[in-house]
Formats: C-alpha cells, sequence, structure tokens
C-alpha cells in the first residue's frame, strides 16, 4: 500500500503541481487584480457563506462512500443508483438554507444574485467530489489523479483569456469569472460522470426513499464533522466582512495571504483524498500491520514538506506578498506568515485525521471539531475588532495546532498508531537546520529570491542528512505489499 501511495501521490503531485498554482497564484489573483481588493473581498466572502452550509449537498455521503466503496467495490453499481436521486433533492435544499441565511446577515440585491451562481458552482463541486469518491474508492487513482486538475485547466484558459486575451477593453467583472466557474465545473461533472457510469456497468437514477434514508442516517456523522470544521476554516472571511466597517477591503487583504496558503494546502487535501481509501482498505484486511509504516511514510513527507515552506515563508512574508501585489502588501504580509505557520498544522490532520474517518471514529472526530469552531468562532470575535485581519489568521493557527495535537492524541487511544520517536527528534533537526541554513544566507547578503534557489538544496540535503527521507525508507515503501482483505 505504501508503494501504490507514492506511485499515486507523485503522480497528483506533478499533474496539480502544474496546474493549481498557476490558478491560484496567477488567475485568481488577477481577478482580485482587475476588480480590486474591496470588490473581491465581498466575493470572497460571499464564497466563503457558501461553503458553510455546502455539507448540506452530501450530508457526509463523499466521505463515506470513498471508504463503503474502497471496502465493497461490487456494490458500485447499486450505490450510484440510488443516491443521485437523493443528492438532487439535496440541491434544493442548500439553495433555500444558503439564500435564507445571507438574508438574514443582510446581504441583498447584486450580491444575492451573485450568491445565487456560486450556489450553483457548489453543487457542481459536490457532484464532481462525490463521482471521484466512486472512482478513488475504486482503487482508479490515476482517472482521479485527472479529475483532479479538469476543472482548473478549463477555468485557466476561459479566465486567462477574459483577463488578457481580450480586444474589446471592457472591464473585467467579477460575475465572468463565477460564470466561468460555472462552465469548468459543468465539464468536468459530465466526464466524472462517464467515468463512473463505465465503472459501474451503466447508471439509472432512482429514487429510493428507504436506501436514501439509510445511506443518510450512517452518513450524517460524516456530514456533521465536514460542517464543524467547516466552519473554523471558512467563518474568519464573512466575520471580516461583516464585523468592520471597512470589512470588504479587510476580506481582500486576508484573501491575498489565504490565497498562497490555499495554494500549498491543496497538496495536503490531495494527499489525504488518496489515504482515505487506502486506510479504508487496511481497516477491513486481516493484516492491519501496514497502517502504522503508512502513517509514518506520510507524516515524514508531510512535515519535510511543509516545514520548508512554512519556514521560508514566515521569514520572508514580505517578499512573497511583494512578488504578486502592488497593495496592502504591508498589511497581508503578518497574515500570511500566522497562515503559513498553520500549514503544518493542517497537514498534519490530513493524515491523522483522514485515518480517524477511515476507522469510523466519528464521535470523537465530532467532538473534537465542534470544540475548534467555538474556539475559533470565539477567538474570532475578540481578536478582529482588535487585530482585523491578523485577528483572523491567529485564531486560525491557535485553532489548526490545537486540531492537529488532538488528532494524533486519539490516533494513539483508538489505533495504537505512534509516530516512533526518533521521527519527532530528526524533525526538530531538520527543522533548526532549515531555520540556520535562511539565517546563515541572509547573512551572506543574498536576496530572498536567490535565497531560495540555496535553500531548496539545503531542504533536500537536510532531509537526507536528518534521515527525514532516505532510500532505506523510500525503498521499504516501494516493496510494501497490500494484505489481503477479510
Amino acid at each position: 500500500m505504501q508503494r501504490s501511495f507514492l506511485l499515486n501521490l507523485a503522480l497528483l503531485l506533478v499533474l496539480n503541481l502544474l496546474v493549481k498554482p498557476f490558478y491560484i497564484l496567477g488567475i485568481d489573483a488577477g481577478v482580485q487584480d482587475a476588480v480590486g481588493s474591496a470588490t473581491y473581498g465581498t466575493y470572497a466572502a460571499l464564497l466563503s457563506l457558501s461553503f458553510l452550509l455546502n455539507i448540506v449537498l452530501d450530508l457526509g455521503m463523499t466521505n463515506r462512500n470513498a471508504r463503503h466503496i474502497a471496502q465493497h467495490t461490487h456494490l458500485l453499481g447499486k450505490t450510484v443508483d440510488g443516491l443521485l436521486g437523493a443528492r438532487l433533492v439535496l440541491v434544493g435544499l442548500y439553495a433555500v438554507l444558503t439564500l435564507v441565511v445571507a438574508l438574514v446577515l443582510g446581504y441583498q440585491g447584486v450580491e444575492v444574485g451573485l450568491l445565487g451562481w456560486l450556489i450553483v458552482n457548489q453543487a457542481l463541486v459536490a457532484t464532481i467530489l462525490y463521482f471521484r469518491s466512486n472512482i478513488a474508492g475504486a482503487q482508479r487513482y490515476k482517472q482521479d489523479s485527472l479529475l483532479s486538475v479538469l476543472d482548473r485547466v478549463l477555468l485557466i484558459g476561459l479566465v486567462g483569456w477574459a483577463l488578457w486575451g481580450r480586444a474589446d477593453g471592457a472591464p473585467f467583472r467579477i460575475e465572468w469569472f463565477v460564470w466561468a466557474q460555472t462552465a469548468a465545473y459543468a465539464v468536468t461533472a459530465l466526464v466524472a460522470f462517464a467515468f463512473v457510469r463505465r465503472l459501474a456497468g451503466g447508471v439509472r437514477p432512482r429514487w429510493q426513499p428507504a436506501f436514501a434514508w439509510v445511506t443518510v442516517r450512517q452518513s450524517f456523522p460524516y456530514a456533521l464533522l465536514v460542517l464543524l470544521m467547516t466552519f473554523y476554516y471558512r467563518t474568519d472571511t464573512v466575520m471580516l466582512e461583516r464585523m468592520l466597517p471597512d470589512g470588504p477591503t479587510e476580506a481582500g487583504i486576508y484573501a491575498q495571504a489565504f490565497r498562497f496558503f490555499e495554494a500549498f494546502n491543496m497538496l495536503g487535501f490531495l494527499m489525504a483524498g488518496l489515504l482515505l481509501p487506502m486506510f479504508s482498505r487496511l481497516l477491513a484486511s486481516t493484516d492491519r500491520s501496514g497502517i502504522p509504516p503508512l502513517v509514518a511514510l506520510a507524516m515524514r513527507l508531510v512535515l519535510t514538506g511543509t516545514l520548508a515552506v512554512a519556514v521560508f515563508g514566515i521569514m520572508h512574508a514580505q517578499f512573497i506578498m511583494d512578488l504578486r501585489y502592488s497593495e496592502f502588501t504591508t498589511r497581508s504580509a503578518p497574515v500570511f506568515a500566522l497562515l503559513i505557520g498553520c500549514f503544518v498544522a493542517v497537514c498534519t490532520t490530513y493524515v491523522f485525521g483522514t485515518l480517524l474517518t477511515a476507522g469510523g471514529d466519528l464521535r470523537r472526530l465530532n467532538i473534537m471539531a465542534a470544540g475548534g469552531a467555538v474556539l475559533n468562532i470565539g477567538l474570532n470575535w475578540f481578536l478582529i475588532p482588535r487585530m482585523q485581519a491578523e485577528g483572523a489568521a491567529w485564531a486560525s493557527l491557535i485553532t489548526q495546532v490545537l486540531t492537529a495535537v488532538v488528532q494524533i492524541v486519539l490516533v494513539r487511544q483508538l489505533h495504537g498508531v505512534v509516530l516512533p520517536v526518533h521521527i519527532w527528534v530528526r524533525t526538530v533537526l531538520y527543522a533548526a537546520g532549515l531555520v540556520l541554513a535562511l539565517v546563515g544566507l541572509a547573512a551572506a547578503g543574498l536576496g530572498p529570491g536567490t535565497q531560495l534557489v540555496f535553500f531548496a538544496g539545503a531542504v533536500l540535503g537536510l532531509a537526507f542528512a536528518t534521515g527525514m527521507i532516505g532510500r532505506k525508507v523510500l525503498y521499504e515503501a516501494m516493496e510494501f505489499r497490500v494484505p489481503p482483505k477479510v
């Protein structure tokens, strides 16, 4: 299983590193430059609002489905047929609830119209993720990897032309960005449906209330978990935009920093999507001895990459913001330094939280997520009026670190999986080496851009020197085989 994880993770990384960073830092940031921080800040707040209740679109079916199909692949056709009708009903419920919340929060007119299109987009994204959960659950990782970038490739073409390829000279409108998303998501959903239809031997959507109710009931703990985690991931932008007199601008400043965090974070998110069916298959096997080595391998990779990104990002936050933006960079730089610190904690949860999800340990995960949501909202309520966007970033950092620690403890208690002490020792030595390398490069009078080139070499050298990554570890992983199922 470790061999499969490495090979498919490599494919995911190659595809997504080629596409998604350019989309986020080129296209998405280009849209903000074209429409202004205040207009983009309103869009970002509406986007976050559309995320808050999008669990209603899914009710935990996608996470439960990835685990279920990984363990019972032969039931794929029956599962898809019985759930597509139920998901259409959920789209209508989600749209009504989101619009009601928007009206209660004081949104109106053009803002509600824009939110309507974002609701359509969220429904399409949820559909794509559901189809992909069937594909990944069936262990078809290459097709899933291709689908993971298809929508962004289409968006790069559509929005790139609207930003830089038009000859009419008309000002770019934020609505064009949203409509391009609709088109790209619709095409991707159709392609994903074609893949699933082929795997299932045909799809015949049926309204089966009893089957749908059983699935929703079993999926509810997953739905609650996603809802609670979404609250402490997405409330910051909405609270910034609603709580402050210059809320749209503050939300735009936060979006500048969050965009870089999101560009890096999508790599961890993709790894979690790869690990969920793998952990699920291992948990369903007669021999679960492969779980600790897979956790250790994933964490070695996570810590090696995230610590390097975080150390460089924290020490050169201003340089990174100036590299892409021309306004408010002195405000967004400290926000970015805090958010990129979150990156290490968030990616840690992508390993430990995914194992807990695969094991069905939802009650404890939901308690943890509820505590995280309450803590994050409380911290935002206290810090945003005093520190604006930076206060929201502090709230995120504190929440993410604490929830990561809780998940590490839960994995030890419930699955007996503990990272060996030597990995933590190597991690400390590796992190210290990274800091010293950057301090030395700065003392040598090198500019940030030149430092980055030498720092990349130092990262590789330190990773092998401290044993975070080594030939023996990679060789053993490539030789590992999947144990038999029950």
